[in-house]
């Protein structure tokens, strides 16, 4: 039986007049904001690195990376802690009532923070930590705050941390698929993997600190990393539950979707 029995159709000529099921203005935007801003960081690394990047205790370290630190810490907490705010504020509280097209217009918005999500990981925990590496087995670090890891650690994870719990928000208080039929234990592993990637950097700083360690995956040190990197794996099983609701709103709608009615 379809979940959508009992709503009411409004016809092609209504649904043509509503805002349309996918806007793909705001991906976009944001996927060319994302790398735009990334590309212009490594441009800076890439000038003031070597010029002001190689003594921690030299005045210009200070000023050209130090200063970045205290930049962006308050402002991606500020950030983070908006966003669920602003989530909450904002949701749905009669979210067992919203109409089919509306769902779907929300599934579709969800896979775009999905998507943003995505871009902003690889930044993050592919990009600028391969960087990271590279950078440390090639300059012997006199500090945890080294300009790589500024910009790795400080940077591009809280980053994607902000952006990670935007879409798991906007799931939880605004699709009924995540809000009324328990936790997604596929989106809390697609958001708690890559969000403990950022408080494994304590353990990773601490024993650089006491061990000297080639910057190699490999290495013990290292493997949270990797572990907790893998769990984006579980964006498959986010699209299994999207695919899956995406076929009960489907159904009774045949006609207007050009496809065969299921058996």
């Amino acid at each position: 039986m379809s979940l959508v029995t009992g709503t009411a159709r409004t016809g092609e000529a209504a649904a043509v007049a509503e805002a349309p099921l996918l806007d793909g203005r705001p991906v976009i935007l944001g996927t060319l904001a994302i790398c735009t801003f990334y590309v212009g960081v490594r441009i800076y690394e890439q000038v003031f690195g070597w010029y002001a990047g190689l003594d921690s205790f030299a005045p210009e370290f200070t000023t050209y990376w130090m200063t970045i630190l205290y930049i962006e810490e308050p402002v991606e907490l500020i950030s983070f802690l908006a966003l669920v705010g602003w989530m909450w504020k904002t949701r749905d509280r009669d979210i067992a009532s919203v109409q089919p097209r509306e769902e779907m217009r929300r599934i579709f918005n969800l896979l775009c923070w999905i998507l943003v999500y995505g871009v902003a990981i690889y930044w993050g925990a592919s990009y600028f930590t391969e960087q990271d590496g590279t950078w440390h087995m090639t300059v012997i670090r006199d500090t945890d705050f080294t300009p790589s890891h500024i910009i790795e650690f400080y940077m591009s994870y809280p980053m994607y941390i902000v952006i990670g719990v935007g879409g798991f928000m906007y799931a939880r208080t605004r699709l009924p698929t995540f809000a009324l039929k328990g936790w997604s234990v596929a989106y809390v592993l697609l958001f708690v993997g890559p969000f403990m990637i950022f408080p494994n950097v304590g353990l990773n700083e601490w024993g650089h600190t006491f061990w000297f360690m080639e910057e190699l995956f490999v290495a013990p040190l290292h493997w949270m990393f990797v572990f907790f990197g893998w769990f984006s794996l579980a964006v498959f099983g986010v699209a299994l539950q999207i695919l899956g609701r995406v076929g009960e709103l489907c159904k009774g709608y045949e006609d207007l979707l050009g496809v065969e009615p299921a058996e």
